[in-house]
């Protein structure tokens, strides 16, 4: 099996050989080249065509963030993971801007850089893949998704959720990905991701009669994740202005361009959330292990069902863990509906993450609850394959019930 060719940068001599040392001993990978500056990182990128390029930022004669975006333009195949002292999330901003795919805070351990590098490889994989189909013509694209997160329960994490769920969308898939935010009283979408946006989904509906797909990408915020995002309005009272016939074409508009469309929505059933919910395809149903949240659920899956939305539900445990004293699977009985996806408690992180604006899989990429959420974004890409999983599961959770 070919091994991955990794090229390490970075002007003192002894980090090179301690990230050297940290790689020895991981089978499917070798050290192709190493180098001292900016500078001479282009030129051996050029050279040797490496698969990643471990990319450290401050350093002389060319910084890491202006070699990045060099070898991003000259050597598009090769992954450029950024290694740095510096956590400010100024400094990962301009790092996937300039073209990085994955940001990591030194010290990091063997393990945590061979994770990173092995899912950058396989993330430029699947992306050398797409482009080759692309060049051939044979691309068929699939049918677009819509995926709204909902939940009748404020507190849950819904937006923290969505945030990063459309972040790994966009890096596990490498297509287009929008996020909607349409809690439109008190929308977080924009300050989750540190975004100040110059026009809201209320200056847009002032266009709505002459609205096609063209005029509502100028509307899209961009996110240096590559997502695009459609905030909320700025004033609660604006809310009224927007109706069920509006968000209607703008999910309908928003489907020709992309291929996953991610809905947040406030903590209750009114006629906005409503359409959200009968054009989507999965609806990412929250819960987290308290009974109020349990209890709400529960009136959220018969208003779904009466709906005729009960097929869509993906039921999410967010906040995952075996202290709280209720147990999962005594939630599972008690709403006749197995989670789909556990979302593990880690306060330390997520929070550190909504206050910085960042994103958690991008800054804290490598821990339990980052991996979670790449595997949630798995499970709503292929679709098809957790219904015939959920099917298994149902016959014993029937089982259970009768047993």
């Amino acid at each position: 099996m070919a091994k991955i060719r990794i090229l390490v940068v970075d002007d003192i001599a002894e980090t090179r050989d301690n990230v050297k040392r940290l790689l020895y001993f991981e089978p499917d990978m070798e050290v192709a080249g190493e180098a001292e500056n900016g500078e001479a990182a282009v030129r051996m990128a050029e050279k040797l065509l490496p698969d990643i390029v471990l990319m450290d930022i401050n350093m002389p004669v060319l910084d890491g963030i202006s070699a990045t975006e060099q070898i991003a333009m000259s050597v598009p195949g090769a992954g450029i993971i950024i290694m740095s002292v510096q956590g400010e999330q100024e400094y990962l901003k301009k790092a996937m801007i300039a073209g990085a795919r994955e940001y990591m805070i030194k010290p990091f351990s063997s393990d945590e850089l061979a994770q990173t590098v092995r899912r950058v490889y396989d993330f430029e994989k699947k992306r050398k893949i797409q482009l080759i189909s692309n060049e051939k013509g044979v691309r068929s694209r699939k049918e677009p998704k819509i995926i709204t997160m909902f939940s009748t329960k404020g507190g849950v994490g819904k937006t923290t959720l969505g945030t990063n769920l459309a972040v790994s969308l966009a890096r596990e898939t490498g297509g287009k990905v929008a996020l909607v935010d349409l809690d439109l009283q008190f929308g977080d979408v924009a300050v989750m991701l540190n975004v100040v946006p110059k026009r809201t989904i209320t200056e847009l509906i002032q266009e709505i009669n002459n609205l096609d797909a063209d005029i509502l990408e100028t509307f899209l915020v961009s996110h240096p994740s590559g997502i695009r995002i459609l905030p909320a309005p700025t004033r609660p009272e604006y809310a009224e202005l927007i109706t069920a016939s509006h968000v209607e074409k703008i999910l309908s508009l928003l489907k020709v361009n992309y291929d996953y469309i991610v809905v947040d929505t406030p903590a209750f059933f009114q006629e906005t959330n409503l359409t959200a919910l009968d054009m989507c395809d999965q609806i990412l149903l929250l819960i987290s292990l308290e009974l109020p949240a349990i209890k709400n659920v529960k009136l959220s899956m018969e208003v779904l069902e009466s709906l005729h939305h009960k097929g869509k539900i993906k039921l999410i445990l967010n906040r995952s863990s075996n202290d709280m004293g209720i147990k999962y699977p005594d939630v599972e009985r008690s709403l006749g509906f197995l989670v789909a996806a556990h979302i593990p408690s880690d306060g330390r992180v997520v929070v550190n993450s909504v206050n910085k604006g960042v994103p958690f899989v991008l800054s804290d990429s490598n821990t339990k609850v980052a991996q979670a959420v790449r595997d949630l974004a798995k499970l709503v890409i292929d679709d098809s394959g957790h219904q015939e999983e959920l099917r298994q599961k149902k016959k014993g959770l029937i089982g259970r019930l009768f047993g």
